[in-house]
């Protein structure tokens, strides 16, 4: 009887060992080639490379979720290295760190309705650059942006809401009421207006160290698609 016991526990062990081993293999083969790598990107084009990858797992379902656990968040208590910084939507369908599928400390979020680059954002992304050191900046709009129709329309609304148009209307043709249109050239102004506005931001890009690109996000598709700027 305890020659069987044993018999049937080495088998289980080794079931177990077998399992283990398999899932092992599993979780290596997420994190391989096409998932996020451990150290940071060290170049503009790296980062931005890492960014488009993470939005493309995102959209294939392939997500991997990576640095979302406690301990890396307390690895980062006494200071943060993000390797891009986003200026996005407000929007609650653009959580940037989903779409990229990133973690904690990998993206600086700044995110105000219609992605708008005010004085006060721009200021949010110069700190990214001069004191964190990012090395990709992102503009993200959105399909149905609710702020650009809004701008694009022009009609009466509630409280302070109609401050956001004097930000948007530069960039669209009011003539012109093709929405998806005008959120490409939100983003597209935005983004330039970034590179030109801000001698930190300017500068950066002179030296190499940073580029700074736009997209829209596709509340369909899920794809962040480039926007030529």
């Amino acid at each position: 009887m305890e020659n069987l016991v044993g018999r049937l526990s080495r088998r289980a062990l080794l079931r177990g060992t077998a399992a283990t081993m398999a899932l092992g293999a599993v979780g290596t083969a997420a994190m391989g080639a096409d998932g996020p790598p451990t150290v940071a990107p060290a170049t503009p084009d790296a980062a931005l490379a890492e960014l488009q990858q993470g939005n493309q797992r995102f959209v294939k379902g392939e997500v991997v979720q990576p640095r979302r656990e406690l301990e890396r968040l307390r690895s980062l208590a006494e200071g943060q290295k993000p390797y891009a910084a986003v200026l996005g939507c407000a929007d609650s369908r653009v959580p940037v760190e989903l779409v990229f599928d990133e973690g904690f400390g990998d993206i600086f979020v700044v995110r105000v309705a219609g992605n708008l680059a005010t004085a006060v954002e721009i200021a949010s992304l110069e700190y990214g650059v001069a004191v964190l050191g990012v090395k990709v900046i992102m503009v993200v709009g959105h399909s149905g942006c609710g702020a650009v129709k809004a701008a694009l329309d022009g009609g009466a609304v509630p409280g302070q809401i109609s401050t956001l148009y004097q930000h948007i209307v530069p960039a669209i043709d009011r003539n012109n009421k093709d929405l998806a249109v005008a959120i490409q050239a939100n983003a597209r102004y935005q983004t330039r207006k970034l590179r030109e506005s801000s001698t930190v931001i300017a500068d950066a890009i002179k030296a190499g160290t940073l580029i700074v690109v736009g997209g829209v996000f596709d509340l369909t598709s899920g794809k962040v698609v480039p926007v030529d700027v």
